[in-house]
């Protein structure tokens, strides 16, 4: 019998409910960068799950049609772990935001890429706690002014990048949310990449970081592309990753083909994802467990 084969539309990713974000936030972008790349890669909704954890941006997966998990605040690594465990065939995304991926989920953050888990993470790096009205965020700016630091941050910021080449991810990016298409390519290699795929995404909060603005990033945006950047020297990669002044560098910064965790996992290695497996034990194996209890 004849197929009919349907091109979906970044439209026809849509989720139900319409995004509550304020006007000009960074995380529009993102969305829109999402909803092209799973529809420019020939994906159908019910072949990814979106998971997040809690914060402005982690609201994402409501917006979006997909399988979507809204989780703890900094759990959302571990949850998509756990989906990617259960059916290593699904194709898992995860976002959020700084405060959520690299404060309270910074443990996750750190062993999801030790463990090169299969996930494409896309942070919304706002450098500011947004959906709490505005305090100090991990990767907020030295002397940044906010509601919890009055008198000028002290505290030196987190660079995710080097963060996440040192602790073994496989694909480390970064974008700005303000060049939906750039962002929306890295997004798509991230995807296909086997392994853990980290997009560390400035997206500006345009309510409470008036210094981090579309502006500022517009002036100072460079493309790793235009420097023929070798993405397989992680030395290379970490010296352009900590540039932060006149020019920040967008882009992949580093890639590799180290084995993802599914690949390297014993139980997962015959019969399939375990979500499609038969549950409980055969009777002789449970006889066997029993008498050995006994």
């Amino acid at each position: 019998m004849a197929t009919t084969e349907i091109n979906l539309r970044p439209a026809d990713f849509k989720g139900k409910s319409n995004p509550d974000w304020c006007p000009g936030c960074g995380d529009f972008g993102v969305l829109n960068a999402i909803q092209r790349a799973v529809a420019e890669l020939g994906f159908r909704p019910h072949e990814i799950m979106t998971v997040s954890g809690i914060g402005c941006s982690s609201n994402l997966p409501g917006y979006i049609n997909t399988y979507g998990m809204h989780t703890l605040h900094g759990r959302s690594l571990a949850m998509a772990t756990g989906v990617k465990m259960a059916n290593h065939e699904m194709n898992v995304i995860v976002t959020g935001g700084d405060g959520d991926g690299y404060g309270i989920g910074g443990n996750h953050f750190t062993h999801t890429a030790r463990r090169n888990t299969d996930l494409t993470y896309i942070v919304m790096n706002n450098q500011i706690y947004g959906l709490t009205t505005g305090q100090v965020s991990p990767t907020s700016s030295l002397g940044m002014t906010t509601k919890s630091t009055p008198f000028g941050n002290v505290e030196q910021p987190i660079n995710p990048l080097t963060s996440a080449i040192m602790n073994g991810a496989t694909y480390v990016a970064r974008a700005y949310s303000g060049d939906v298409r750039h962002l929306s390519e890295l997004i798509q290699k991230g995807i296909q990449h086997k392994g853990f795929s980290i997009i560390d995404c400035f997206s500006p909060c345009v309510t409470f970081n008036l210094t981090n603005t579309h502006d500022f990033f517009k002036e100072r945006v460079k493309k790793l592309e235009d420097e023929e950047h070798d993405t397989s020297n992680w030395e290379r990669a970490c010296e352009k990753a900590m540039v932060f002044g006149d020019t920040i560098y967008t882009g992949v910064f580093f890639e590799s083909d180290r084995a993802a965790l599914e690949d390297v996992e014993p139980v997962l290695k015959e019969g399939g994802p375990l979500s499609r497996r038969e549950l409980g034990l055969a009777k002789d194996e449970a006889q066997k467990i029993i008498d050995r209890m006994m």
